[in-house]
């Protein structure tokens, strides 16, 4: 980004960046107040597709309106790339907590509680997000768990979408089986299945299905048994194996039908 300004936003900094979009840290000028600022990749300026999964993320975040899912402030053109401005989570993301070691009980149930509840909204409105994941659950000051990045998520209410043409999106450590499968005939469990990941990291400090390449990875989440984490870790209760034979299924019929249920039953053997 060659400005100093997106916008009327001052860009203090590069907060990251991905094959889509970059992230900075920009300061609203006009109300004193920092924001985290989205843009759209320049090479896809010009490509519609792109631009409108852009307008689609920001719709679908400002349709979900939870108090758990990072809001959208302001969203607009930068010569010909568009931005989205966003509430700043200063606290960084739950991939830069794991990164420091294992979090500890109480704050898992934080994070479990807040995220199932943005969660179960959502999927009650008819959206799956399909990116789970702990870069995209971020932290503000005080430490409350915020659900971000709506870039591949999908109003199941609008079966022509985006993904149509049955591109498999998502990141794949934490990709139920049938979004491996396909990106059709999904619904809420494939969140439900990935936060089960993420619940199974923040506990062990490792991924359940992680090999070397994105295709063991991939073939591991199809076929593999279910890891024991009361193996990887003796002292943990063995009801932990239940629920993660229970969210980790390979069949969707056969998991938690919500991710508050998961949560509770966390809930349940981490705070006795």
């Amino acid at each position: 980004m060659n400005s100093s300004r997106i916008g009327r936003y001052e860009i203090l900094r590069e907060l990251g960046s991905g094959s889509m979009a970059t992230v900075y840290l920009g300061q609203d000028p006009f109300i004193k107040r920092q924001v985290a600022i989205k843009v759209m990749a320049y090479e896809f300026a010009t490509d519609p597709t792109f631009e409108d999964r852009f307008r689609h993320e920001a719709q679908l975040i400002a349709l979900l309106d939870h108090p758990a899912i990072v809001p959208v402030y302001d969203f607009g053109f930068h010569g010909e790339q568009l931005f989205i401005v966003m509430r700043f989570m200063a606290g960084g993301s739950l991939a830069d907590r794991l990164s420091q070691g294992a979090l500890a009980d109480k704050e898992i149930v934080l994070v479990m509680d807040r995220i199932a509840a943005a969660l179960d909204d959502m999927h009650r409105k008819g959206i799956i997000h399909r990116d789970i994941k702990p870069a995209n659950l971020l932290f503000n000051e005080r430490g409350d768990a915020y659900l971000s990045d709506f870039g591949i998520a999908k109003n199941l209410d609008q079966p022509g979408g985006l993904t149509a043409t049955d591109v498999i999106l998502g990141t794949v450590d934490y990709m139920s089986p049938e979004q491996i499968n396909s990106s059709k005939n999904l619904d809420g469990r494939t969140d439900v299945y990935a936060m089960g990941v993420v619940l199974f990291y923040m506990l062990t400090g490792t991924l359940p299905f992680k090999r070397e390449t994105i295709v063991g990875t991939a073939m591991a989440h199809l076929g593999d048994p279910i890891p024991s984490a009361q193996e990887q870790i003796p002292t943990l209760n063995s009801k932990w194996d239940e629920i993660f034979r229970k969210v980790l299924a390979k069949d969707r019929e056969a998991r938690y039908s919500t991710t508050g249920e998961l949560a509770q039953d966390a809930r349940l053997l981490l705070l006795p």
